[in-house]
């Protein structure tokens, strides 16, 4: 299953039943989880763990030390999960000391070509990042979400779960769950309700996490007086208090 023209520093650990394709690199303090595939010419370099079932497409570059001009060489980390999907020419980049010093991936993600995740990103499950969409540094994404071809995200910015950010947008504020973004700047385009439906929202939840929207952007109130309208239904609703708890703990603020 590793092929005789891959290169694997003594110190990996490989799992079982793992496949390492032509040319590939796989570096010291790199652990590689069970029944992960490896295509060929692909790079990983550590401290990174990569857990199972994982399928790696050949080109990626997994597990470099980040582009920050403050980063000096530390020995920051990887933390991948299981069964996520890393297509040709993904760039996934460790942490810095100026965070957690780590970057976290989920598991169940697809990271379509040439998407970049830098530094210091953490990443929850069952995202979907299409082709060239470009996570800056200490980026944090919920799950479930879709992010469009070509789209940036500023550092620091958070994306909440469920949400939906169309072709080539420009994120530079916070995305709240459930809301679909567009633009460059992006703005608020109203709920992902197609992909709630999909992932078994209830028809009340729906139409509460409708209303809190409806507060939250169509009403005259600041976001804190929404905020403090919405307490009393965020107590009924844990699909509701997701999205109050998120946007109370924004410190960009959020698309507007």
């Amino acid at each position: 299953m590793i092929h005789s023209s891959a290169i694997i520093e003594p110190s990996a650990k490989i799992g079982n039943n793992v496949s390492i394709g032509p040319l590939s690199y796989i570096g010291g303090d790199v652990e590689i989880g069970d029944d992960t595939i490896i295509e060929s010419h692909v790079v990983v370099k550590g401290p990174t763990k990569i857990g199972k079932g994982n399928h790696i497409f050949q080109f990626a570059s997994v597990g470099e030390g980040c582009q920050d001009k403050k980063y000096a060489g530390e020995p920051t980390e990887l933390h991948i999960g299981d069964n996520n999907v890393i297509r040709e020419c993904v760039t996934i980049h460790r942490g810095t000391t100026q965070d957690l010093s780590k970057t976290v991936i989920g598991s169940g993600n697809l990271f379509m070509a040439y998407v970049h995740v830098a530094h210091d990103c953490v990443i929850g499950d069952n995202n979907i990042l299409a082709n060239n969409a470009t996570l800056a540094g200490h980026v944090h994404l919920g799950d479930w979400c879709i992010l469009a071809g070509f789209t940036g995200v500023h550092q620091f910015c958070h994306i909440g779960s469920h949400s939906f950010c169309s072709i080539s947008s420009i994120i530079v504020k916070d995305v709240p769950p459930y809301v679909m973004a567009a633009g460059q700047t992006a703005e608020p385009r109203g709920l992902n309700s197609e992909g709630l439906k999909r992932r078994g929202f209830s028809k009340e939840a729906m139409t509460e996490i409708k209303r809190a929207y409806k507060t939250i952007y169509r009403s005259s109130l600041t976001t804190a007086e929404a905020l403090e309208a919405l307490s009393e239904v965020s107590k009924t609703y844990p699909e509701v208090k997701l999205m109050t708890d998120f946007i109370a703990a924004s410190t960009r603020g959020i698309v507007r």
